[in-house]
């Protein structure tokens, strides 16, 4: 593993960079906040992708892209005379000591969740007027009904055990086919996600990841299948769902 100097000479060089790019190439020197800012997401998602097969390689490669675009807004905010790169860190640092009153205070924790605890109390403190007004509205659903429920957790507005949060579950469950209404269908329905939401994040299970994996493995069965099809001459569209079945049994097995 590289030194502390040499991290820092390569975040310097990343820098320098940086500063050559925006002054002399005609695509960089064009960017903005705005345009960034759907190949940022672009970015976290292939990361996020890379971090769901933990392939390390792939992990090193996401993680610079998402880092030269941090380090690109910074850039742009310097041009802007509002902040730079070192503003950015500062900021981070100042907030990390902040919120960490166990390390850098008198403060006593005697587990993660008086860690959690503190910090939502402390960032209250900071200006927050709400437990959830940090949950960025553009989250995909089912992982801001995560950082919801998290959230909340951290004030004590929790179940308390997972077989308390599954009853939850067959109540929705129970009101979602009861409900005949199609606009309030959709309503319960969304009661039901929410409640399996927080009975997988009670019980340790990330929902997100659980369902893009399943997503990844379906993938990968259907283009299997695929590959069986048209090795027996057949095409998908042209068979009935009896003989679909068979090929996707037979895809399992790949596995």
């Amino acid at each position: 593993m590289n030194t502390r100097q040499e991290k820092l000479e390569a975040f310097g060089r990343l820098l320098d960079i940086m500063d050559d790019l925006r002054e002399k190439c005609p695509w960089d020197q064009k960017q903005t906040l705005q345009t960034l800012r759907h190949l940022t997401l672009e970015e976290t998602y292939e990361l996020s992708d890379a971090l769901l097969q933990e392939d390390l390689t792939e992990i090193k490669k996401e993680l610079g892209d998402v880092l030269l675009h941090l380090v690109f807004y910074a850039k742009i905010g310097s041009e802007k005379k509002s902040f730079d790169i070192a503003d950015v860190i500062n900021s981070l640092n100042e907030k990390l000591i902040f919120r960490h009153p166990h390390i850098y205070g008198d403060v006593e924790v005697k587990d993660e969740e008086e860690v959690k605890q503190n910090w939502e109390k402390l960032k209250l403190k900071e200006g927050n007027k709400s437990i959830l007004g940090g949950v960025p509205k553009g989250l995909p659903s089912m992982v801001k009904a995560y950082r919801i429920q998290d959230k909340v957790k951290g004030i004590g507005f929790e179940f308390h055990d997972a077989e308390d949060a599954w009853k939850k579950v067959d109540e929705e469950i129970n009101e979602f086919h009861a409900e005949t209404d199609l606009d309030k269908k959709e309503q319960e329905l969304g009661d039901v996600f929410f409640s399996l939401i927080n009975y997988a994040r009670i019980s340790g299970l990330n929902p997100d990841s659980a369902l893009e994996r399943t997503n990844l493995k379906f993938i990968s069965r259907f283009q299997k299948m695929e590959q069986l099809a048209a090795e027996a001459d057949l095409k998908l569209a042209d068979i009935t769902l009896e003989e679909m079945d068979v090929l996707w049994e037979k895809a399992k097995r790949f596995e």
